[in-house]
């Protein structure tokens, strides 16, 4: 009788032991994780950072539906919609929370206190107040700033030099996004060196974007604008006028050029996000603490032009506009 037992017994823990290797992912990670993604609305340069976020993890074993499970929010640019989802994922259980876009992660920011917390799409997250030091963020939060001021310098320093015409440029802003108005405030400080004045027009939401860029014709001759999720998402809209009125169009992203603004100093924010997700993945295999993570920004800045683009809004394409572009069979769009 004890035999028999002895028998079952070891019988039985082959079967777990069994069973237990069959859970092994490729990598032998056995662990499923759970991630809260906040983001503030859908446009592509937001789309294409989660996209982007959710591949590095993939790439790394992590994936969607296997190993992973996304809890993913979008707060359809509406504030109290952000706060809501920022106190529903701060009262949950998560392994990491990601922050898209600055008014996103400043609410993530404020109720999710002990998990870590990853942002990207942030213009400036020292003046967002989402950390004290770029280098060492010292608290549970870290990411990547999607933006270099050199951008907008040498975005300005192409306008003033193909675009002696241009004498005003027209900017549709929501003031009440602090990534747009600390980007604003660049771009008037680096056109005013150059002799060019910036006219603002103001929006709350994006169905007054149409019409505050209606309201810049024959005010501005050119229109510009920032990484303003509320212009952004609405920029279809501003697109449309600049066609109509042959008004030359920049902006601050690449994915804006690619649907008809003509050029733009930046990056894919595919590879934007692919980043966070490299960092992502530190802290859930690695055990690193955002802490202890370097704040990154965007490194390698290009002029992005738009040749279809230029058709559309007037815009005679120089050898000198592209011969600025670095890599031109990637970033000239044709």
């Amino acid at each position: 009788m004890k035999k028999k037992l002895a028998l079952t017994i070891l019988l039985a823990s082959a079967l777990v032991a069994v069973a237990g290797c069959g859970k092994e992912t490729s990598g032998g990670d056995t662990k499923t994780y759970k991630i809260a993604i906040s983001q503030y609305v859908e446009h592509p340069s937001l789309d294409a950072t989660r996209q982007g976020f959710l591949a590095a993890l993939k790439d790394a074993g992590i994936e969607d539906g296997k190993n992973l499970k996304v809890d993913y929010n979008n707060a359809q640019a509406d504030s109290p919609n952000n706060l809501s989802i920022a106190q529903k994922i701060g009262n949950a259980d998560n392994d990491l929370v990601l922050g898209i876009a600055t008014p996103s992660a400043l609410a993530v920011a404020e109720k999710v206190k002990k998990t870590p917390v990853l942002f990207a799409a942030v213009t400036d997250p020292l003046a967002a107040k989402l950390v004290s030091n770029m280098d060492k963020p010292g608290g549970n939060i870290s990411g990547a700033a999607d933006t270099n001021p050199d951008a907008t310098t040498q975005l300005v320093g192409f306008i003033a030099s193909n675009f002696p015409n241009v004498k005003t440029v027209g900017l549709v802003i929501n003031e009440g996004e602090p990534n747009a108005v600390i980007m604003a405030k660049k771009a008037e400080v680096e056109l005013t060196k150059k002799g060019i004045k910036l006219i603002k027009a103001p929006v709350t939401n994006t169905s007054e974007v149409k019409q505050a860029a209606q309201s810049l014709i024959g005010r501005a001759d050119a229109f510009y604008i920032t990484l303003d999720n509320t212009v952004v998402e609405a920029v279809d809209t501003i697109l449309q006028v600049a066609k109509d009125k042959k008004i030359p169009f920049f902006s601050s992203d690449r994915d804006t050029v690619e649907k008809g603004a003509f050029a733009t100093v930046g990056f894919k924010y595919f590879d934007h996000g692919y980043q966070v997700g490299q960092m992502a993945v530190e802290v859930l295999k690695n055990g690193k603490k955002p802490a202890d993570m370097k704040v990154t920004i965007p490194d390698k800045l290009d002029l992005i032009l738009n040749e279809k683009a230029a058709k559309d809004l007037g815009i005679t394409v120089t050898d000198a506009m592209r011969n600025a572009v670095k890599d031109k069979e990637k970033n000239i769009i044709k």
